[in-house]
């Protein structure tokens, strides 16, 4: 009991800007700290969701209500998986070899590609958030998503091989019961996705668009796995957050697009 409530309080110490008791990094405390990682989502649909309810009770403008609900990820998180994707993107648009890369997502300053592509995947999200406030049926399968992007995040670290031995990736690797974190992770991703499914059931396709949604995010997560072993030699923490900050993105598109069908 005592290990899952450390691997918990490591969890959002690390992935969350949440203020917490501090517990020592060991093998011990980290054990199970990845299968607490979806919690943090979790909070974030919260937060999305109470926001979307208070915007539509005052009337507010899509827009005011699209740039925050952009923000509450960042504000939530810290900012730590969206530092993953900006170093992502300025290593692949670098179109160098695998060391140059690898390289580029160890160091501590921003190239120019980055920013550019950051900036771009938060006007989808505002973009994605004006939509589904307009047509809101499908918000559950945003706000769920956050949860599920974070189970795919999670299982990239204990069941990818690490491109290197440095790095908290390899650090949560190594200190991971892997095979319980990873049937955890797993059996969270379902119940999220059930859950999701459950809240859109009455929504005239809303099932059918939940099917869809599970579906992107798995090919995501394969797609996402070929580049990563190809490119990068196997997973860091950066392309761990660019995973989770592109499977959020795509469940926010398929609420914003399938709210237009249904």
């Amino acid at each position: 009991m005592k290990s899952a409530w450390s691997g918990l309080l490591v969890a959002f110490s690390l992935y969350s800007a949440v203020p917490v008791p501090q517990v020592q990094w060991e093998k011990k405390t980290m054990r199970w700290a990845l299968s607490f990682l979806p919690l943090v989502g979790v909070l974030v649909g919260a937060a999305e969701w109470l926001w979307y309810l208070f915007c539509a009770h005052f009337g507010a403008a899509a827009l005011f209500y699209a740039i925050g609900a952009a923000l509450i990820p960042l504000i939530i998180s810290g900012g730590i998986h969206l530092d993953g994707l900006c170093d992502t993107c300025d290593a692949l648009c670098s179109y160098g070899d695998r060391e140059k890369r690898l390289a580029i997502l160890k160091d501590p300053h921003v190239g120019a590609f980055g920013p550019m592509w950051l900036m771009a995947f938060l006007l989808a999200e505002a973009a994605c958030f004006a939509q589904i406030y307009e047509m809101p049926t499908l918000l559950p399968l945003a706000c769920v998503g956050f949860a599920v992007a974070r189970t795919l995040g999670g299982c990239k670290i204990v069941l990818s091989p690490c491109a290197k031995d440095t790095g908290l990736a390899h650090i949560f690797a190594e200190n991971s019961d892997k095979k319980v974190v990873a049937v955890t992770l797993m059996i969270e991703f379902v119940l999220f996705v059930t859950v999701a499914g459950l809240l859109v059931y009455a929504v005239p396709y809303g099932l059918r668009a939940a099917k869809i949604w599970a579906v992107v995010l798995l090919l995501w997560y394969g797609l996402h796995e070929k580049l990563s072993r190809r490119v990068f030699g196997g997973i860091t923490g950066d392309l761990a957050g660019f995973c989770i900050s592109l499977s959020e993105l795509l469940a926010l598109a398929c609420a914003a697009f399938g709210g237009l069908m249904v």
